[in-house]
This record gives structure tokens, C-alpha cells and sequence, in this order.
């Protein structure tokens, strides 16, 4: 049988899923892939793309926040566990579009990724039917902007990789807001995406009198950060097409989509004469340019 790609677009709320999830897409088109976006964030109302898949014709979010009394994380929690026992509604839809592919648009709730099962589970019940997953994590560039905040996305990152089991690309997103707080960055830009000799972030830390007090604290997570040694990024501004043919690119390989998927070979010529490529000695000058 046919494999079926995708991807399976986790973050926080507001590191910009559903942005994603919309240029994608319409990226992945222009360059003549048949697309389709799954939303199956309940909680998801400002939809960008019309979605071939909208886990609302299953379970409302608002009606299990109303009918079982819960807020909104609970409820988040509960929608995910009854897709999770209903997954075969998702799996019938899925097999349906097997000449797409596939970008799933998640909830926002970290917890589904670093402690609840269910997304896991439901992802591990769609590889049981042939369809290959790519977790694409995004994670907000301000996040750069303080040490406290950079480490605690670190932590985020490799947690979930090692929760999820699947291939994984972790994205920095809003790359075009940098120059909002370019003053606060202590380093250069590839300390952040390569995720460099974080000792210097240790010294950020100790000189902040709150956070300082966790030195201990955060010298552990830091050696769990190096020990593992799983997290990079790949900076994104969604308007820039050389940089979502990098994200393009990154996640193709993950997933295996370059020895499995149905371009032509010839595919990566034609994209870079379309969006023009951009070579490893050029990829940090033109970072530098949104600063």
C-alpha cells in the first residue's frame, strides 16, 4: 500500500501553528503538492485554511467545557482522550486523502506532549495505517529574548521528543519580530538555533537575582539538555520562501518523504530556481538581516 507523509504541528499557544500550518501549505501547493490540513485542536477558532478534517464534527470543545464542567485545559484534555478511543473516526477520514499530504493542525497545551499519552497514541494508531509523521515542534523566538525562558523551551523541546517518538524537527518561528527585541539577545543568532556551549547561558542566568538563587537547578537541566544532545532549530519567518524551503527540506528528510514521496527528482532544482536557494555560507547573513 501507498504510504501517506505529514506532519503533526505541536507548540505552545501562540508560537503560531495555525500560521504555519496555512503557509505550509500554500507553499507545499505552489510547488504542486496535494495538501491537505487536519485541524484537531477543538479549541482551534481562527482558522487561516479550510480544513479537509475538523475534529468539531466530532467532539466541541465548548460543549465538554459545558456538559462536564471543565476549563479549558481539562477540556482540551478530554477532547484529545475521547479522538484518542474514537480514533478510527480520524483514521477512515485520513485513508481518504491518501494521494494528500498531510499537515495536522494541534492544540496548544504542552501537557498533551510532555505527560498525556494520547497524542502519542493516536499518532502511533496512524503510523499502524501507513502514515508516516514528522513532529514539527514551533517554539517562539522571543523566547531568545530572556535566559529563563530560552532554557525552559530547551527543556520543553527535548522532553517532547522523547515523549512523542517521532521524527522531529523543533522550528523557531517569528523570525520577522526579532528586531523588536534585538537589544535583549546576549548572543549572536546561532547560539540560539544551533544551541551552542550553554555554559554562557548558565552565566545569563546567575546574573538575573531571581532566577539565580536555582543555580543548581538550572546547571542540571542544562547537563539533561547537553547529555541528550537532540535540540536545534530552524528559524522561520513565514513570508520568507527561502526559509520555508529550509523547514521544507529539513522535515522531507525527517519523515523520509525524499525516498518515498511522489516528486520528481528534479524537484530541489526547480525550487531553487523558484524561491532561490540559499547556501550554508549565505544562511547566517541572511539571519543577520532580520536584526
Amino acid at each position: 500500500m501507498t504510504l501517506i507523509y505529514g506532519q503533526l504541528v505541536i507548540g505552545p499557544p501562540g508560537s503560531g501553528k495555525t500560521t504555519y500550518c496555512n503557509a505550509m501549505s500554500k507553499f507545499l501547493e505552489s510547488i504542486g503538492r496535494k495538501v491537505a490540513v487536519i485541524n484537531i485542536d477543538p479549541a482551534n477558532e481562527n482558522m487561516e485554511y479550510v480544513p479537509a478534517i475538523d475534529i468539531s464534527e466530532l467532539i466541541k470543545h465548548e460543549d465538554v467545557m459545558t456538559d462536564f464542567g471543565l476549563g479549558p485545559n481539562g477540556a482540551l484534555v478530554h477532547c484529545m482522550e475521547f479522538l484518542e478511543t474514537n480514533v478510527q473516526w480520524l483514521i477512515t477520514r485520513v485513508l481518504n486523502l491518501r494521494d494528500h499530504y498531510l499537515i495536522f493542525d494541534c492544540p496548544g497545551q504542552v501537557e498533551l506532549y510532555t505527560h498525556h499519552k494520547s497524542v502519542s497514541r493516536i499518532a502511533e494508531k496512524l503510523s499502524q495505517n501507513l502514515v508516516r509523521l514528522c513532529s514539527v515542534h514551533l517554539v517562539d523566538s522571543h523566547h531568545c529574548s530572556d535566559p529563563g525562558k530560552y532554557l525552559s523551551s530547551l527543556i520543553l523541546c527535548t522532553t517532547v521528543m522523547l515523549q512523542i517518538g517521532l521524527p522531529h524537527v523543533n522550528i523557531m518561528t517569528k523570525f520577522d519580530e526579532m528586531k523588536k527585541f534585538k537589544d535583549r539577545l546576549a548572543f549572536n543568532i546561532d547560539f540560539y538555533t544551533e544551541v551552542l556551549d550553554l555554559n554562557y547561558l548558565l552565566e545569563q542566568l546567575d546574573e538575573d537575582l531571581f532566577i539565580a538563587k536555582y543555580k543548581k537547578l538550572n546547571k542540571a537541566l542544562v547537563s539533561i539538555i547537553e547529555g541528550y544532545s537532540l535540540v536545534s532549530f530552524i528559524p522561520l519567518d513565514v513570508s520568507n520562501k527561502a526559509l520555508l524551503l529550509q523547514v521544507k527540506n529539513a522535515v522531507d528528510k525527517a519523515s523520509g518523504y525524499v525516498f518515498g514521496g511522489n516528486e520528481p527528482r528534479d524537484i530541489q532544482t526547480l525550487l531553487a530556481c523558484a524561491v532561490g536557494a540559499v547556501n550554508e555560507n549565505e544562511k547566517m547573513s541572511t539571519l543577520d538581516g532580520y536584526l
